[in-house]
């Protein structure tokens, strides 16, 4: 069985769009998701430099807009991704994405949905200086307490020995000088708040006014949830999942729990991939995984996905 899956926040890189724009296609649609959500995609995606695409309001819809253009050339139609994906799910802003792909909102809804939903938390984030870190190695029983201790939250627990702490800038300056008895190393993110902690309380306040003027559709294909790994049939559950999605943690762990229930054989994660197909392969083993990074990659994604296709699978079990 297939799962895609989408990349969240802090997998953007400069220029990451540029090859992606040589498709037949893509500049257009590129164009047309700026012109509805009053932001430049072609630009930040292919001339912005770093400290540009790290804005919160910049980098999310241009990773939503990256996953939707290089799966777009894997599925030409709905039917074909549900004859041949088994689950689908994203990483924190890479649910938006996966909403699209399983028919909950369009496109244009989803990328309309994510340039408010980084514009509130760049908002959020702006109140007070805060930051995200990630943590490798170590055991959850002993990771997680010590944060709580200095303050900080566990906002993505991602499997695979990776949690992610969110909290103040000298919360996380005290985690890196104290990191937990085990872990290897704590590595700041390039990221520009405490995203899925209580700091973007006001955030979820905007997008529960923003969602409320969609139309949302049940998914026409499994879809993982971030809150609890759970797959989800409806498409106001799924939404309002979204919505509290913000403030709360991310249990990427549990996602990935669900794919080996399921019965995953492989992996697809949409540009700009990798994060997420590293975690596969150590908490995976066995699961076949490829990172969509650029057009280069798509005849082998379309081989894996020959390889692997999966049965149209109802929305939830």
């Amino acid at each position: 069985m297939l799962v895609l899956v989408a990349p969240g926040q802090g997998a953007q890189t400069p220029g990451f769009l540029t090859p992606w724009l040589d498709l037949p296609g893509v500049e257009d649609r590129l164009r047309e998701w700026s012109a509805a959500i009053d932001l430049d995609l072609v630009h930040y995606g292919t001339k912005a430099d770093a400290d540009e695409i790290r804005d919160t309001a910049v980098a999310q819809p241009l990773l939503v807009a990256s996953a939707l253009v290089s799966s777009g050339q894997l599925f030409a139609t709905p039917d074909e991704f549900t004859a041949r994906v088994g689950a689908a799910a994203g990483h924190s802003v890479g649910e938006l994405a996966a909403a699209a792909w399983t028919g909950t909102l369009t496109e244009t809804a989803a990328m309309t949905l994510v340039r408010r939903r980084g514009q509130a938390m760049a908002e959020a984030a702006a109140v007070t200086e805060t930051g995200m870190a990630a943590l490798l190695g170590g055991d959850e029983a002993v990771v997680v307490p010590h944060l709580e201790r200095l303050g900080l939250t566990a906002a993505n627990v991602n499997g695979a020995g990776q949690i992610v702490a969110a909290g103040t800038a000298e919360q996380i300056a005290a985690l890196v000088e104290s990191k937990p008895e085990g872990t290897r190393r704590v590595v700041p993110l390039k990221v520009a708040g405490a995203f899925h902690t209580r700091h973007m309380a006001p955030a979820v306040t905007a997008l529960e006014t923003a969602v409320a003027e969609l139309t949302v559709a049940d998914p026409h294909t499994r879809y993982v949830s971030n809150r609890d790994g759970q797959v989800v049939g409806s498409g106001q559950d799924l939404v309002q999942r979204l919505v509290g999605q913000v403030a709360n943690p991310v249990r990427w762990d549990l996602c990935m729990e669900t794919f080996k229930a399921l019965g995953v054989t492989a992996i697809i994660e949409a540009a700009p991939g990798g994060t997420l197909v590293g975690l596969a392969k150590r908490a995976l083993p066995g699961v076949q995984t490829l990172a969509l990074k650029t057009p280069d990659d798509l005849d082998t994604a379309r081989t894996l996905i020959a390889e692997h296709r999966s049965p149209a699978a109802p929305s939830a079990e």
